[in-house]
């Protein structure tokens, strides 16, 4: 399998920070219920459902941030406006997901938000789990890695936003 460039990046930064994690090549999915499936050895609650997302901040500019939550769970949008001060919030459309991430598809976008200039806000849920799981650039390849790795090597900003 060619690797597309967002998957060698997250390669790259596990190497260099000497982090376990393991890959999975498999058929492409978009829902992280479908990735669960075929996912062996991960729980749809390990699986790093990685969310982008547009706030309007009053008297601000609108902005682009990820969330990271639980496969098994949706984000609390009334939380996430209240940590973030915001006025509204909703997904973003998949044609500016494509424009973010250079091409990366809704369902293979991976919880490194600093690869495309965008904050991350990870639910600490997802983190109480020793490992987790993520398509990782692409909708047929996935990593799993530890999660005490994962806080270090992408410092997201942890809250309660399910």
């Amino acid at each position: 399998m060619t690797l597309n460039k967002v998957t060698a990046q997250i390669l790259d930064l596990l190497k260099q920070n000497n982090a376990w994690f393991e890959t999975f090549e498999h058929e492409p999915v978009r829902t992280s219920e479908e990735a669960a499936k075929i996912r062996k050895g991960y729980t749809l609650e390990q699986g790093a459902k990685a969310l982008i997302t547009k706030i309007k901040i009053p008297n601000s500019e609108n902005k682009f941030i990820m969330l990271v939550i639980p496969g098994n769970l949706k984000f609390e949008g009334n939380k996430v406006k209240k940590l973030l001060g915001a006025k509204d919030i909703r997904f973003a459309t998949e044609d500016e997901v494509l424009k973010i991430t250079d091409g990366v598809q809704p369902g293979g976008v991976p919880p490194f938000g600093e690869l495309f200039n965008l904050e991350v806000i990870a639910d600490p849920i997802l983190l109480e789990n020793e490992k987790i799981i993520f398509n990782a650039g692409d909708r047929g390849f996935s990593i799993g890695m530890l999660a005490a790795n994962y806080i270090k090597i992408v410092n997201p900003r942890v809250e309660s936003i399910v």
